[in-house]
């Protein structure tokens, strides 16, 4: 288009503004990367900072935030706070516990009543079974989790607000929040990274995905989405939380079928038919515990739990059953 002689000057010096101003930003705006191994995964910190000092501080407080989290919730730690809480299941006694440990239990408790127990902290002594069994190869049997299963349920599981306190009510009882803890800790590295005015930020918790502003001068951070076998190619997100299921890496394969590590805490045997969910949510700690929950529901219930409690969250489940493969699609 040819512009009129009078009007190409102030043309052109507002394209060279808007260029100026956009160098100025991404100058002022750094990218970094930082990789620290946190949780039995990769976390990965990427984020534009104004200078190194700045990113250095506040990746280190990140994962000392992190670290902290770990310390309190991972049930592989003897000494952490869950364990000790799970030691006192069946004492009758209200356990006080840290602001930590109270809120992703209640995050926990939510889902659980929303989803009718599709997702379950209480599902420890479950877990314990079927990691014995992967680690040593061999099918558990009926007994072995018939008693296990014996000693699970989120009703045995109560919280006081008030006073934040916890009583496991059954003796035996083991605490395992591993379907949302790396969500969780995604999102309060969310948070650190903010309170250094640090505002661009992909954390990767190990495939949780917590997405705040996108990078300078864009829409949104290029995230690939795949159900494993089919993909919505490279969409671009911002402010949310993106989590992926799947027995992909982590099952147990007996007699030619493939359990996989997500429990159904219903039956207590690893899932057989689910390929891969994947959930974009509000924020990684609902997409990680959503994650898990859809990939036991499968798509009907699934599809009600949406409609119903978590419409802000979009999925994408695919699952096998009798050679023939269902999806479930509203990521688009």
């Amino acid at each position: 288009m040819k512009l009129p002689t009078g009007k190409k000057p102030r043309y052109l010096l507002l394209i060279l503004f808007l260029f100026i101003e956009k160098s100025c930003l991404l100058a002022q705006n750094q990218r970094y990367t930082y990789e620290k191994g946190m949780m039995g995964s990769p976390f990965v910190l990427t984020f534009y900072a104004p200078d190194d000092a700045r990113a250095k501080k506040a990746a280190d407080s990140t994962f000392s935030r992190i670290q902290q989290l770990n310390d309190s919730l991972s049930d592989y730690r003897d000494g952490s706070e869950i364990n000790k809480l799970s030691a006192t299941s069946g004492s009758g006694r209200w356990v006080p516990v840290g602001k930590d440990l109270y809120n992703i239990l209640a995050v926990s408790q939510d889902f659980s009543k929303k989803t009718k127990g599709s997702f379950d902290a209480t599902l420890g002594p479950v877990v314990q079974v079927w990691r014995r069994a992967v680690r040593k190869g061999y099918l558990p049997d009926e007994k072995e989790i018939k008693e296990a299963m014996a000693r699970t349920g989120y009703q045995k599981l109560r919280l006081d607000p008030k006073t934040q306190r916890v009583l496991l009510t059954q003796k035996g009882m083991r605490l395992d929040i591993g379907g949302l803890g790396k969500g969780f800790a995604a999102d309060e590295a969310l948070k650190v990274m903010r309170s250094f005015g640090i505002t661009a930020v992909l954390i990767d918790a190990g495939g949780k995905l917590a997405i705040a502003d996108p990078p300078p001068g864009e829409k949104g951070w290029k995230i690939k989405v795949s159900s494993g076998r089919d993909s919505v190619g490279t969409i671009e997100l911002a402010h949310v939380g993106v989590a992926t299921s799947g027995p992909t890496y982590r099952y147990l394969e007996f007699e030619g079928k493939k359990y996989s590590h997500i429990v159904d805490p219903k039956t207590g045997t690893g899932l057989l038919f689910h390929v891969r969910t994947t959930v974009i949510s509000p924020n990684a700690t609902d997409a990680d515990v959503l994650a898990t929950a859809f990939s036991v529901t499968g798509i009907k219930r699934g599809k009600r739990y949406l409609r119903k409690y978590f419409s802000s969250s979009k999925v994408w489940l695919v699952e096998t059953k009798g050679g023939k493969e269902r999806v479930w699609k509203t990521i688009r």
